[in-house]
């Protein structure tokens, strides 16, 4: 099982990306996907997700309002839309998946990640770079 990013680049503050999230030998769809991100001499912090048969597409509070999850059946990929991107948000970016998680946890209604630990499938990562 293996989940392949693309999509990242370089990008001047306030810009936009286009991130995917492709599986080759199983269907996102029966999954809650996840992306994370990860700088340098720092933990992977959880994004976004969005449950499996689209039951729901939770944010982290830093990114809430200006990046958007969503799916593609058809062609069994993940996306996640990057808006007014801020130098604040380059690092390293990963699509995660485990099958014990089939929608997105959830408390006091704020999106829940589990420790990168806790995933079994990752992708390798597409950096994202905002600077101008």
């Amino acid at each position: 099982v293996q989940l392949v990013e693309s999509g990242g680049g370089v990008v001047q503050p306030g810009g936009s990306l286009r991130l995917s999230c492709a599986a080759s030998d199983f269907a996102l769809r029966d999954y809650a996907i996840h992306w994370f991100r990860q700088v340098p001499g720092k933990e992977r912090e959880g994004v976004s997700c969005i449950s499996s048969d689209d039951r729901g597409a939770y944010y982290a509070d830093s990114t809430k309002g200006r990046f958007t999850i969503s799916r593609d059946n058809a062609e069994n990929m993940v996306y996640l839309q990057l808006d007014s991107l801020e130098p604040e948000d380059t690092a390293v970016y990963y699509c995660a998946a485990d099958s014990r998680y089939r929608i997105c946890g959830l408390v006091s209604g704020k999106v829940f990640f589990w420790p990168p630990r806790e995933y079994n499938y990752w992708g390798q990562g597409t950096q994202v770079t905002v600077s101008s």
